[in-house]
């Protein structure tokens, strides 16, 4: 399943402060809440949304649906892409990417000062990404299978 990542993403952004700058975190996050991709700016334009689609589909390819918020930047970057008649801003739709963001903003609450935060949104969501499985999906000795995969491969990661 891991290689439909072009289904329907839920694209979101939101506001980060690094060393007392604002700066803005944008995350694409697919239909099973996987974070895709994270992507930090200094401004929230077209521009902006532009790039950090175009590096998301470089590397997953195009999804089929985009959900995002009502942000204007959205529609425009996506108009230029050729995906604005793939675009859906419902009211809750988006709570998908909403909801990946509080994770996040634990760590960076015990991380006061960061100050790469391109490189720590990167390795945390790669890192939820392995230990998070949808518990209700699979059974107990699945779960326990992939679980100690996990733990595996994080022991191997953490010896290099």
């Amino acid at each position: 399943m891991r290689h439909h990542f072009n289904w329907k993403w839920h694209l979101d952004e939101m506001f980060v402060k690094i060393n007392g700058e604002r700066h803005y975190l944008w995350r694409a996050v697919d239909h099973e809440g996987e974070v895709l991709e994270s992507y930090v700016t200094k401004k929230r334009d077209k521009k902006a949304a532009l790039k950090f689609l175009k590096k998301s589909m470089i590397r997953y390819g195009r999804p089929e649906i985009t959900v995002t918020d009502k942000l204007r930047s959205y529609g425009a970057a996506l108009k230029d892409i050729g995906n604005a008649d793939q675009q859906d801003t419902g009211r809750w739709e988006n709570n998908r990417a909403e909801n990946s963001h509080l994770p996040f903003r634990g760590r960076e609450q015990a991380m006061r000062r960061l100050r790469s935060l391109q490189k720590f949104a990167s390795v945390h969501a790669s890192v939820l990404n392995l230990f998070n499985s949808e518990r209700s999906h699979y059974s107990r000795s699945n779960f326990k299978l992939n679980r100690a995969a996990a733990l595996a491969e994080w022991r191997g990661l953490c010896m290099e």
